[in-house]
């Protein structure tokens, strides 16, 4: 089971918007460097919706090579077409992802019959362990707990990343999912109280520019040491909530901008950070220790 602090990697971009490929080397090697548990090349925050298909496989296997064996790599092959999921999943597989990730499918809004059906196909389709993700606030659509229980039967479909922030939700899938399927917050806010209830992990927006302390909180909360963890929960609230002052991944873009890790670089209708937002997220980095 992939536990612990995954980090749901930002595609590094040139001015351009063309992929950094030594941008993104670097930044993987800074995970490897820092502790974290898990890398997802290209979900959601790693710009999938802008990538083009050749681009996103290859985004995939530059960090399956990178990480070479050290560190579990999850492969974002969602979409809100099955059959196009399908073909990522599969392309992810031959690139050696040890499991992907897949977003709940977006804009056409599918019945909770339809979204068990798509996850059926593709966990039919691709012999790869396959993880959930349900981020209603982003897709529209939000798969009820009982459409997870179903999927959680099948045997390849190993866990969910639950981004509703919604504890008491978390605290029912962990009480009633079968042995080994894991449940992961994709919330960073309320992540170690997700942990600390009995959940795997986090996958994590805010690790991208605070790994070795993300790191540290899981490892914590894993552990049971829930004072510990929530202590360094508390120092990086500040990145938690602001790194969304903007449309993920627009802040910790330009956070790890800040940071030196890589060009601003963005791809539209994604802009580059507001000339207002970017004291607040200043600040916040400054007030959890990352900046001095």
């Amino acid at each position: 089971m992939i536990t612990g602090s995954i980090v749901a990697l930002v595609t590094p971009m040139k001015d351009n918007g063309e992929i950094d490929w030594v941008g993104l080397d670097k930044v993987v090697d800074l995970h490897l460097d820092k502790g974290t548990d898990s890398i997802v090349a290209v979900g959601t925050t790693g710009e999938s919706a802008t990538l083009n298909c050749d681009e996103h496989c290859a985004v995939i296997k530059r960090v399956v090579e990178r990480v070479n064996g050290r560190i579990p790599v999850i492969a974002g092959t969602g979409a809100n077409s099955t059959t196009e999921a399908i073909e990522l999943t599969r392309e992810a597989k031959n690139a050696g992802a040890d499991a992907c990730l897949l977003v709940t499918p977006y804009y056409n809004k599918p019945t909770q019959e339809g979204l068990y059906l798509h996850y059926k196909a593709i966990a039919e389709a691709v012999d790869i362990p396959q993880i959930l993700y349900n981020v209603p606030g982003r897709t529209a659509c939000d798969m009820q707990p009982e459409t997870v229980l179903r999927l959680a039967q099948i045997p390849n479909i190993i866990g969910i990343k639950e981004a509703t922030g919604d504890l008491e939700r978390a605290r029912f899938l962990i009480a009633n999912a079968p042995e080994g399927f894991a449940i992961y917050s994709g919330d960073d806010a309320t992540a170690i109280e997700l942990i600390i209830a009995g959940g795997q992990g986090n996958i994590s927006v805010t690790a991208n520019v605070a790994p070795a302390e993300m790191s540290e909180m899981c490892r914590l909360g894993l552990e049971g040491k829930a004072e510990e963890a929530r202590a360094i929960q508390q120092k990086m609230m500040p990145l938690h909530t602001h790194l969304f002052i903007e449309a993920n991944p627009i802040p910790v873009k330009w956070a790890m901008y800040e940071m030196g890790l890589m060009d601003k670089g963005i791809r539209l209708p994604l802009t580059v950070l507001s000339q207002a937002s970017q004291p607040v997220v200043k600040q916040a980095m400054v007030d959890s220790g990352i900046l001095k």
